[in-house]
């Protein structure tokens, strides 16, 4: 993928010396204003696209020539120019939208790595402390993010996934396309976005302070991730053995007693769902869960098919118990790599399958979902809500000419801007037109949307069980993926204890044709690849081939076909 190098003008603001006269009467104007800082007509970018104006909002950032890292964040100056529905934008009109000081660092883990940028701010007063405002119409806070879909072709995803999680009234990151500009260089669309965060306008749930320590109050609100742990993070493993950070109360106000709370209560619910239900009218977890934001969360996730689902930048919440009190779901997050977008080339276009199998996909893949969401999402007590809720969602926000609706009036929203974006960042098109990267995206929901049509009532039979899955510390082969392959497929098994290993591959007249390895390995999930071809690096024919894996007096045989 080719990109373009990045050229960096750095522009500073016009200094103005007052006398003391000005000085205090500027003062007294700008306190008494919700914005503050003071405005600068930037440059005219001089980077590779000449960008005056724009149908979006505008923001500007000025780092005074700083770099903005990861950490730790910098204060810088910003601006937005939006003149409103149906107005042109130009940079250098005057800011009326936002103008002030905000602490800026950049966002993402694999993301990082891509050269069109994401950023998390805060807005904040002329004293360095938070400030909550509204930003571009969405409720008045003081955490922001400021999203480049870059590896997304359409541009649109997160924000498409997040429209129809608020529309079937789960609440996901509001967010407003507009365009930036860092230092006097142009740098494409973005999408500013609301920050996952407790608050009455985002997670409404009880703020929690430090004397909330014993009844009702101890109870909520908890905001819950799994995901990768921060080293800042208080986080934990529960009696099960499954992650879980602790997302609000932070780690530095969180009390002792609070910690105690929150990790009892998922233990208590983990209990809950590893029991037997069948036997029992009213499973506890009933009384634990919200079973319809589950549903919910489930259909987002699976319309999208969002790689990263359940398992990865994955959210539940907790309110008091005199609140409800009960296990919610959601919000759905980082939908970038969903609806047909994936990180492994063999999920590209993959319309079959349920997210919810993902542990029985991809063994090899460390981050695990929860246990309890394999069993609930093939279990007759969650089909059955699950099979309605679809049915009727598909009537209304999930059928397809809605949902196309959406799109078209994003494509349409963004049709000037992207043009730009494409132009500054061109290598994620692969030198295909972005009207075949939609048509693609449409194609995908169409099917999709019939695969579920036609699966979502066999949740609990036709689908993969959890019973099928090894056991932790069995030995234990899993199906070659992708299979049937053309270039390669990998091959994982899981070791109960460290050995010497041999993977052998045999043709379908049980001649062995290659020796893939033969040594010591540790115990855990491992993992092969095979490229079709033998000892002699021929490459061998289409047909069906044998994968036997070896250690000690144990040993397990899988299928494979090959196809040229």
């Amino acid at each position: 993928m080719s990109i373009q190098k990045e050229r960096k003008m750095h522009f500073k603001s016009p200094r103005f010396f007052l006398n003391l006269k000005q000085t205090v009467l500027f003062s007294i104007l700008i306190l008494s204003l919700p914005l503050h800082g003071q405005w600068w007509p930037p440059r005219d970018p001089e980077g590779t696209v000449d960008f005056k104006s724009s149908n979006l909002p505008i923001i500007l950032i000025d780092t005074d020539g700083r770099r903005i890292e990861d950490e730790p964040r910098i204060t810088v100056d910003m601006a937005i120019i939006d003149n409103g529905p149906g107005k042109r934008n130009q940079v250098t009109d005057h800011p009326g939208a936002y103008q002030g000081k905000i602490a800026i660092e950049q966002r993402g883990t694999s993301s990082s790595s891509y050269p069109k940028k994401q950023y998390r701010f805060e807005t904040q007063d002329s004293l360095g402390e938070n400030l909550n405002v509204s930003l571009l119409g969405l409720p008045r806070e003081n955490d922001w993010i400021l999203n480049a879909p870059y590896n997304d072709e359409s541009l649109i995803r997160n924000a498409l996934a997040y429209r129809i999680s608020n529309a079937i009234g789960r609440y996901a990151a509001r967010t407003r396309f507009c365009e930036l500009v860092l230092n006097g260089d142009y740098r494409g669309l973005y999408i500013l976005m609301e920050k996952i965060k407790r608050d009455k306008n985002r997670i409404d749930i009880a703020e929690m302070d430090a004397d909330d320590t014993a009844g009702d109050s101890l109870t909520g609100g908890y905001i819950i991730k799994i995901d990768r742990a921060d080293q800042d993070d208080f986080s934990w493993r529960s009696a099960k053995r499954q992650p879980y950070v602790c997302e609000y109360p932070k780690a530095d106000d969180i009390t002792t007693e609070q910690k105690n709370y929150i990790k009892g209560f998922i233990d208590r619910f983990e209990q809950a769902m590893s029991e037997d239900w069948t036997a029992d009218p009213r499973p506890e977890f009933l009384d634990i869960i919200d079973l319809d934001a589950f549903v919910d969360h489930f259909i987002v996730n699976e319309f999208t098919k969002n790689i990263d689902a359940y398992r990865l930048s994955a959210f539940l919440f907790k309110d008091r118990d005199s609140r409800g009190g009960r296990l919610v779901a959601g919000p759905v997050w980082d939908m970038n790599l969903s609806m047909a977008n994936a990180f492994y080339e063999e999920d590209f276009d993959l319309v079959e399958g349920w997210e919810v199998d993902h542990r029985l996909r991809k063994p090899w893949d460390g981050d695990f979902l929860p246990f309890w969401w394999e069993k609930l999402g093939h279990d007759p007590v969650f089909e059955t809500p699950a099979k309605a809720r679809w049915q009727d969602l598909r009537g209304k926000t999930l059928h397809r000419d809605s949902v196309f609706a959406v799109i078209d009036e994003m494509v349409a929203y963004t049709a000037e801007a992207r043009v730009r974006n494409f132009e500054k960042w061109p290598g994620v098109l692969d030198g295909a037109s972005y009207e075949s990267k939609i048509e693609r995206l449409k194609n995908w929901i169409t099917a999709r949307l019939a695969w579920i049509d036609a699966n979502i009532g066999s949740l609990s039979s036709s689908s993969p069980s959890v019973e099928d899955a090894p056991v932790a510390g069995d030995f234990f082969l899993y199906p070659g993926r992708p299979n049937p392959f053309n270039a390669a497929t990998v091959i994982a098994y899981r070791l109960p204890s460290g050995g010497r290993v041999t993977a052998s591959v045999y043709d379908a007249t049980g001649r062995r044709i290659r020796v893939l390895f033969d040594q010591y390995q540790q115990a855990g999930i491992q993992v092969v690849v095979w490229d079709g071809t033998d000892d002699e690096h021929r490459q061998a024919a289409t047909g069906t081939y044998l994968i036997r894996i070896r250690t000690g007096n144990r040993s397990a045989t899988g299928k494979l076909l090959l196809l040229r």
